[in-house]
């Protein structure tokens, strides 16, 4: 009897270990079509409206149906994950997964600081033939050598315009004015050299700051103003062209290096083809949010620029001289 119960009892240790291996294997294989998805976070800074939000949503969609849904992107939009400089150090340390961040990676890496500059690009043409050339891929591995954030791909977003308080019909009426910049020197340093008094802000306290008279000016580009309802607080829109913008859709490198190369590839397929949808978006609502704007009573100028581009660009050399970046500044400017 005895010797019975102890092979009834070897018997059912051996069946525990066997359980035990086998719930190990099922946790190993999800994420990998045999479990539960793996699930990603992507967070931006903007509304749920804006062409930032539908681009990521079309990302998201094409990454479910490239990974046969293994893996799930989540969207949080409005700085629900913190701002830019939050987001990139989240994806640094592996708590954010994807982030569409644009000039606040010059923080990061440094070389992204020489795009910063306004008239730095003389049109659209001149700015895709940077990023989307070898001048591109080499400023997405610095960034993902130096501060372990891969850019997926640069989205183009339209160029810079001015909203203030007042018309804007010449550089002389930006003199003195307290306009909002992003937090990037380039920025700063142009705006001063331009007779204006930058006044560095989240993006997330601009409207308030605006309502509330704190700065008499923003700029961004018309689809950015639209979403962000700056029309209800600002009555005055001038066509300055300053700076012919971009983002990266970014990648923590902790997150890929965790994936399959199946996994990593589709990710990479996705960014390239919700690449082509949202520029082509912001080509097509561009001209259309500006003309809902006019309607609702923002009445729009056109300054002459050349004054404008020229002061701005007196500090564009020795900028790049601050930051042991002039041959990267002259590669850029001679890629017309």
């Amino acid at each position: 009897m005895k010797k019975y119960l102890s092979w009834i009892l070897v018997a059912l240790v051996l069946g525990l270990l066997v359980s035990g291996c086998g719930g190990g294997q099922d946790t190993q294989q999800s994420g990998n079509g045999e479990g539960e998805p793996i699930v990603l976070k992507l967070g931006h800074i903007q509304t749920q409206e804006d062409l930032w939000q539908l681009g990521a949503e079309r990302f998201a969609q094409l990454v479910a149906q490239k990974t046969g849904g293994q893996v799930k992107i989540e969207i949080y939009p409005n700085s629900t994950l913190g701002g830019d400089r939050d987001m990139a150090e989240g994806m640094q340390m592996g708590s954010v997964d994807f982030a569409l961040i644009a000039g606040v990676l010059g923080n990061f890496e440094k070389s992204f600081q020489i795009l910063e500059l306004p008239y730095l690009f003389e049109n659209e043409e001149h700015l895709r033939k940077v990023i989307y050339g070898p001048i591109g891929q080499e400023l997405l591995e610095r960034l993902r050598t130096n501060a372990n954030i891969r850019g997926l791909a640069f989205w183009e977003r339209g160029s810079r315009q001015l909203t203030s308080n007042k018309p804007i019909n010449s550089i002389e009426d930006i003199k003195g004015l307290k306009i909002r910049v992003p937090e990037i020197p380039a920025m700063v340093e142009a705006w001063k050299a331009m007779g204006a008094n930058p006044t560095p802000m989240a993006w997330s306290e601009v409207y308030s700051a605006l309502e509330q008279n704190v700065i008499e000016a923003q700029e961004n580009p018309i689809p950015y103003i639209y979403a962000g309802n700056i029309h209800e607080v600002q009555k005055y829109l001038a066509i300055t062209n300053h700076k012919y913008e971009y983002v990266v859709l970014c990648m923590s490198e902790l997150t890929y290096n965790k994936l399959t190369p199946e996994q990593r590839q589709a990710i990479e397929e996705a960014a390239a083809e919700a690449t082509e949808y949202e520029n082509q978006l912001v080509k097509e609502k561009t001209e259309e949010y500006l003309e809902v704007m006019k309607s609702k009573g923002m009445q729009v100028t056109y300054p002459d620029i050349g004054p404008f581009k020229e002061k701005a660009q007196t500090v564009h050399r020795s900028y790049a001289e601050q930051l042991g970046l002039v041959d990267l500044y002259e590669r850029i400017v001679n890629a017309k």
